[in-house]
């Protein structure tokens, strides 16, 4: 099922209408759960961003600190000296950069500095945040969250996660527009293995063309997570590639816009599959 969506991200329009988008995951961090300390060094991680997007990455996503489950927050300085070279040096050469925090103050530094998308996994659960978010009129992607990294799988709770997420949502997408955030530069994210239990992703991903009809582009992130290796037995986090490609194919075809991966190159493949499917119409089949 195709939504076709545009997405204003600053001074520039993202579609989905000739593929879906890939959002590539770049983590400046010393302990992220499958390539902590890979790209610490700013020139490492500007090489790595160049090399996804020259791997068919639409999107990069920087990040500072580390949101796996039972990581600890990082301060703003010591993430604003994470982020922020390696955001200048990518934007500058056209990259579409994502700033992943929950800070107010890393997003507007990283918008400053040319990001243009703000990736809040609290879905405006900082206060500020959709101050920031309005002033900037960058892309923002608002994710639910149950708890924070720290504490968030211990013992997730639900009586109907679809119906509980869903809700949290449709109330951050309002805070947003009432703080004056404009409605194409929204999209939403369930948050897969953010504060859930493999029942619980798996329930939401099944949700997928559901949270698809919200009227915003859809983003999932699936990407080497724990709950695929548990399902496929595959326990190194980087082994998990092929199943994570396999599995945003079919996200693609339930509607999702927008994938957030680690390895670009598999995805990309797998996609241009989908997506020629997804975007042919039958009477263009012929045999």
């Amino acid at each position: 099922m195709l939504k076709v969506f545009e997405w204003k991200v600053g001074d520039r329009w993202l579609s989905n209408v000739d593929h879906t988008l890939i959002m590539g995951v770049l983590n400046v961090t010393p302990d992220s759960f499958s390539d902590g300390g890979a790209f610490l060094r700013p020139d490492a991680a500007v090489s790595r961003g160049l090399m996804m997007v020259a791997q068919g990455a639409d999107i990069v996503d920087i990040g500072g600190e580390s949101t796996r489950p039972g990581a600890s927050a990082v301060t703003i300085d010591e993430e604003l000296v994470r982020t922020i070279p390696v955001v200048e040096e990518l934007a500058a050469g056209g990259v579409v950069v994502s700033i992943d925090t929950t800070k107010p103050e890393i997003a507007e530094a990283a918008v400053e500095a040319g990001a243009l998308i703000i990736n809040d996994i609290s879905g405006l659960g900082t206060q500020g945040m959709d101050r920031v978010a309005a002033e900037t009129q960058a892309g923002l992607v608002l994710m639910h969250m149950k708890g924070v990294p720290k504490t968030m799988q211990e013992v997730p709770v639900y009586g109907d996660v679809v119906g509980e997420v869903e809700a949290y949502l449709d109330g951050a997408v309002a805070a947003a527009l009432d703080a004056g955030v404009g409605p194409s530069a929204i999209a939403i994210d369930p948050g897969i293995g953010f504060g859930k239990t493999l029942r619980h992703n798996l329930r939401l991903l099944a949700a997928t063309s559901r949270f698809s009809e919200k009227g915003y582009p859809l983003l999932i992130g699936v990407s080497r997570k724990r709950f695929l290796g548990d399902l496929a037995s595959i326990p190194i986090p980087k082994d998990r590639d092929a199943v994570s490609a396999s599995l945003g194919a079919h996200l693609a075809a339930e509607g999702c816009g927008i994938l957030r991966v680690h390895d670009v190159k598999a995805t990309r493949a797998s996609l241009r599959v989908a997506d020629a499917m997804l975007r042919s119409m039958p009477k263009g089949i012929s045999g």
